[in-house]
Order: C-alpha cells, then structure tokens, then sequence
C-alpha cells in the first residue's frame, strides 16, 4: 500500500486506540473514512474536468481541421504551384494576332488630324475574333447575339411548282400472257 509492514500498521493501531481511546475510536474511524472518500470525489471531479478540457480542446482541433478541409481548393494550389508568376494564365488570354490597323498607325500628337486608310485596307465587316488556344473554365464572358441577317442574304421563300396533269400511257400487258399484234384491218389487206 503505502509501504507500510504488518508490523508498523499494528504499532498504529496501538497507538491510536491509546491516543484516542476505545471509547471514541469507532468515530475516529468513520471521520477519517468519509474524508478519505471526501477526496476521491474531489480527486475523480477534478480528474473529470480535465479530461472534459481536453476533450474539447481536441474538439476545436476537429473542428478546425474540418474547416480547413472545407476551404480546400485544389485549383487554387495546383494554380499557384504552376503558374506562380501568372504568365502562362496571361499567355492564353492574350490576343496573339493583335489587330493589325491598330498596331500600324498610331497618328502623331502634333498633327491634329487623323489619316483614315484607304477603302481598300478597311474590312468591310469586322473580324471574327480569333479564340485563345485554351482558356480556362469560369473566365469566358457571354457570347453575344449575332445580328439578324440582311434581306440580301436571306434566300426567297420556297414556291412549289404548278400541279401539271399526269399523262395517260397504255396498261401494261399481265405477266405471263405473249404479246400479240393487233390484226391488221381489212381495208389495208386489198
């Protein structure tokens, strides 16, 4: 137990029912059995309450283990590990062509007028814009309607053809009978 032989917890006693006396040692006795169990409840309520705090200490490790699970994005990282100096995003989302009447005139800021090019250099409808060989998805903004086609464009109407009457042709002869001639008529026989 404590360390204690048989011997010396008989000294104690010895002592104690001296001490004490027979008269008051059962009391003695029961005071310090109800304060023994008086501090193994203080002693399992503490014990509790620590458990209790590292229990919710562990909870709020949870919790925010969760959280950060929860705000996981693998694009973003994997973005970031790529193209940490956004150079390959902006190679896909630059016009590589350029417009070229744009790049070959700029007009001076002295002249105050400015010089429209030939009718023969000016397209006559504007160019289809020329889509990036890749362009990731979320960043493509809404196409816009094309415009109704002209009434140059647009075919005429379908006119069906005029009903024609079918043309009579002879019967076919039933299989399986030999064509004959017709006889010839008496008149022509002379």
């Amino acid at each position: 137990m404590l360390g204690l032989d048989w011997s010396e917890l008989a000294l104690i006693a010895v002592v104690a029912v001296v001490v004490i006396g027979p008269k008051d040692l059962p009391d003695a006795v029961r005071g310090i059995a109800k304060g023994i169990q008086k501090l193994r409840r203080m002693a399992g309520e503490f014990q509790g309450q620590v458990d209790e705090v590292v229990r919710e200490a562990k909870l709020e490790d949870v919790r925010n283990s969760i959280n950060e699970i929860r705000n996981f994005n693998v694009r973003d990282i994997v973005e970031k590990e790529i193209d940490k100096d956004g150079s390959i995003r902006k190679t896909f989302t630059e016009d590589p062509i350029g417009n070229p009447l744009r790049d070959a005139f700029s007009p001076d800021a002295g002249h105050g007028a400015a010089v429209t090019p030939p009718p023969s250099a000016m397209p006559s409808a504007p160019p289809p814009p020329v889509a990036p060989a890749f362009v990731p998805p979320g960043t493509l903004p809404p196409l816009p309607e094309p415009p109704p086609p002209t009434a140059a464009a647009v075919p005429p109407a379908f006119v069906p053809p005029a009903s024609v009457p079918p043309v009579a042709s002879p019967a076919p002869a039933p299989a399986g009978t030999p064509v004959t001639p017709p006889p010839a008529s008496p008149s022509t026989a002379a």
